[in-house]
């Protein structure tokens, strides 16, 4: 865990420290509007199928939230490629009965709870209907969201909403996977349904889609940052989430074994794309992604105490360092404090009391 500390004195204008004040009103309710990342969710997707590897990335999951105080990645179980051919029924019995003891588990032990979601096939498959019936159980449900895969239009997020809604699962967000040409072309209506939390780019269904029009090396962890056709795809989805207040979540990068290409790649994503959430598939790669998102020591220091003091002025326009701050500007370093954390960076009592 990263630690922050106060090395400068931020003063506001009536000449009280910044730093043991606290306003009485919480930042997300002044700051954030609908364009302004309402959904906060962590930034790494975790995602496993196989039981053995399901059962080992929901430990790792309780481990690093007793590490952390938080949970900083979420754990998705597979119910689409997971699932053995024919056997689609047992393997979401079996994804239930995980996911429901593990959040009962560290809902009872710990302060934060553990944040599973399952994604099932798409809308349009033979196991769709067995899926939701068996996994969506009413208010009883464990799911932290259901991820719809292969969306090729609003349509499909509204038929599994109606699914979710028929199994008693209304209060069950939707992360959706686009993964053509086609679902770029709506993918703003998409971001646009309310039930939509996030979007996720399937690259290497993407690329396939072109039947061979986009090469190979694009589903690379250097080549799906410099192919036009995959880097458009990612802009769109990214630009959509944050036009509707939505997160945007950057596809897998396959060698696993490489932590500074995946490190290098989640930073791209996240600097030069817009991403604010990545999937992982090794839990190698979970501490990288983790890593990558996280602001630097030097930013959340300048965060917390400007956040310090115009709490103190009740989000009035203040200075700091010669320089005038007012709302717009306190939005943004708000949320390089959500962004710490919800990298599991530790933060002084003054600000850390806002996530608890």
């Amino acid at each position: 865990m990263n630690d922050v500390g106060l090395s400068l004195a931020a003063v506001t204008p009536s000449g009280r420290s910044a730093v043991t004040g606290v306003g009485a009103s919480h930042p997300r309710e002044v700051l954030l509007g609908a364009q302004a990342g309402r959904v906060q969710l962590p930034v790494c997707d975790h995602y496993s199928g196989v039981e053995a590897r399901m059962r080992k990335s929901l430990a790792l999951q309780a481990e690093m939230i007793e590490e952390f105080g938080a949970c900083v990645f979420d754990a998705s179980l597979d119910c689409e490629d997971g699932a053995p051919t024919g056997g689609e029924v047992d393997h979401a019995h079996l994804v239930l009965s995980l996911a429901t003891a593990a959040t009962q588990t560290t809902a009872n032990k710990a302060k934060s709870a553990a944040r599973v979601g399952v994604r099932v096939h798409p809308v349009d498959h033979p196991a769709f209907a067995s899926d939701i019936d068996i996994l969506v159980n009413g208010a009883a449900s464990p799911w932290a969201y259901i991820t719809i895969p292969k969306v090729e239009s609003v349509r499909d997020v509204q038929q599994a909403a109606r699914a979710l809604d028929a199994a008693g699962g209304v209060h069950i967000p939707l992360h959706v996977l686009v993964e053509s040409s086609a679902a770029i072309a709506q993918v703003f209506a998409i971001a646009a349904h309310p039930r939509v939390q996030s979007i996720s780019f399937g690259l290497m269904d993407f690329v396939s889609s072109h039947g061979g029009a986009i090469p190979s090396e694009a589903m690379g962890s250097a080549g799906q940052f410099t192919h036009p056709l995959v880097m458009r795809a990612k802009t769109e989805i990214a630009a959509a989430c944050h036009a509707h207040g939505k997160v945007p979540s950057h596809c897998v990068v396959t060698e696993f074994a490489d932590a500074q290409a995946m490190q290098a790649a989640a930073r791209r994503a996240y600097r030069e794309l817009g991403y604010t959430r990545m999937w992982s598939i090794h839990p190698a790669q979970i501490r990288p992604i983790l890593a990558a998102f996280a602001p630097s020591q030097a930013e959340v220091e300048v965060a917390i105490q400007i956040i310090a003091a115009a709490a103190i002025v009740d989000w009035a326009p203040t200075s700091f360092q010669g320089q005038l701050h007012d709302r717009a500007s306190y939005r943004y370093y708000w949320q390089v404090l959500e962004r710490a954390q919800q990298t599991g960076i530790s933060l002084p009592d003054n600000i850390r009391h806002y996530f608890d």
